[in-house]
């Protein structure tokens, strides 16, 4: 597959890569469907998703234009070319989270830049996968190019990244297993992008309108039941504002409708598998033992189903669990604070540095939290996410490389000389 693909022409593959992402949004309502029925997601979340998958295609079918190299002067008769190639096939590993969005954008990326990938999507969600690959096989991409997956995890993997055929790896899912798979490919000596957890921290500092922010930051975190990395989760807010911010962000996450995914009107579906639930119900007794303070939800909701209701604890003490490891559900963790330099400290207190939020009108503070936050994605006075026109990846523990933006051929592409004396 490789060997075809990158000997077609930028153009042709650019537009294939587009006509996938067509195809795609004219099956959003078949794949917010089949999402419902594997992962929960609410159907109205599954279009969007849907809709976020197909960008990715519109993003890197434009960046394959672009892979500009250069000609770089040198001596008398010496002609230096730079080339960016195409780095190889490529193992693509995808979590269940984002069933659509992920592979979406590591095959577009893969497409684009003229390789072809071996992806091995989420066991829990396969029928979108097989969706989504046929979106782009019927949009023209050769037999070979992509090939898709499943089976044991633990074995594709070890078999992709060992074999002298693949020639980067592109993984998107938990710490531990990132640090796993990183380690296979660097006694390989193979290149890898790694989109690791996230513990997102948000600071709400004194200047800052606290309704505006926390109607903001509710609604993103319990988008997926909370089950996204740059889910907005550590709140620290300043003490003139703490205790409206805390009745606000309650009053909405009361208000959010639970329910079954493929109910049009559900806001928030269930968690993904009893793993998450029985998680969620570790960290809020834990949190609780520790003096948090229960706002809104805390427990199960019924007895079918894995429905957790949205979940607000005030008073947080820095030490409890859901503080130090990610919750990965629908669960908000408020604190106090009253110096920025402090909160700042805190938020970076984790070995997370995926995605962070701030509040404020301050231009001195934001331009300190843009510098002084530990993470690869900071949003200020909006909640920012992974779109396609801007990089998006992690520090720390949340991984390596980027993916999106003008970067987005960093990790599938290799920098090539040409020197030739004429």
């Amino acid at each position: 597959g490789f060997a075809i693909w990158r000997a077609t022409a930028p153009a042709k593959r650019a537009a294939i890569v587009r006509a996938a992402g067509a195809i795609i949004r004219s099956r959003r309502d078949d794949l917010a469907r089949v999402m419902a029925m594997e992962l929960g997601k609410p159907v109205r979340e599954g279009r969007l998703e849907a809709d976020r998958a197909a960008e990715h295609c519109d993003w890197h079918a434009a960046e394959a234009l672009r892979a500009y190299g250069r000609v770089v002067p040198g001596a008398s008769g010496v002609r230096q070319t730079v080339l960016r190639v195409p780095v190889g096939p490529v193992a693509g590993f995808t979590p269940w989270n984002g069933p659509a969005a992920s592979p979406a954008r590591k095959i577009s990326a893969a497409l684009g830049a003229g390789c072809a990938i071996v992806l091995k999507p989420a066991e829990e969600t396969p029928g979108t996968a097989v969706l989504l690959v046929s979106c782009f096989a019927e949009a023209g991409v050769p037999p070979g190019v992509i090939n898709l997956l499943f089976g044991v995890p633990a074995e594709i993997s070890g078999r992709l990244i060992a074999s002298p055929a693949i020639r980067m790896v592109a993984f998107t899912g938990s710490v531990p297993v990132g640090r796993l798979l990183a380690q296979q490919a660097g006694a390989h000596l193979k290149p890898a992008v790694m989109e690791l957890g996230g513990h997102a921290p948000v600071i709400v500092c004194g200047d800052a309108d606290p309704a505006a922010a926390a109607a903001a930051t509710a609604r993103s975190k319990f988008r997926n039941a909370g089950q996204i990395c740059i889910a907005p989760t550590r709140f620290y807010v300043h003490a003139q504002v703490y205790d409206r911010f805390v009745d606000e962000f309650a009053a909405v996450a009361r208000g959010i409708k639970v329910g079954p995914g493929l109910d049009e009107s559900t806001e928030m579906g269930p968690l993904a598998n009893a793993r998450r639930l029985a998680a969620m119900e570790r960290l809020v007794a834990d949190a609780v033992e520790r003096g948090a303070r229960r706002v809104a939800g805390g427990s199960r909701m019924g007895n079918r189903g894995f429905f957790f209701a949205p979940t607000v604890l005030a008073e947080v003490d820095d030490d409890c669990l859901a503080m130090r490891e990610e919750p990965f559900g629908p669960l908000a963790l408020i604190t106090r604070f009253v110096d920025l330099d402090d909160a700042i400290a805190r938020a970076n207190a984790t070995p997370y540095g995926l995605a962070a939020y701030a509040f404020t009108d301050s231009a001195r503070a934001a331009a300190r939290l843009g510098e002084m936050v530990d993470c690869g994605v900071v949003s200020i006075n909006h909640l920012g996410g992974a779109a396609p026109e801007i990089p998006f990846g992690g520090m720390k523990d949340s991984g390596f490389g980027r993916e999106g933006g003008a970067e987005c051929f960093d990790g599938y592409m290799t920098t090539r000389l040409v020197s030739q004396l004429n």
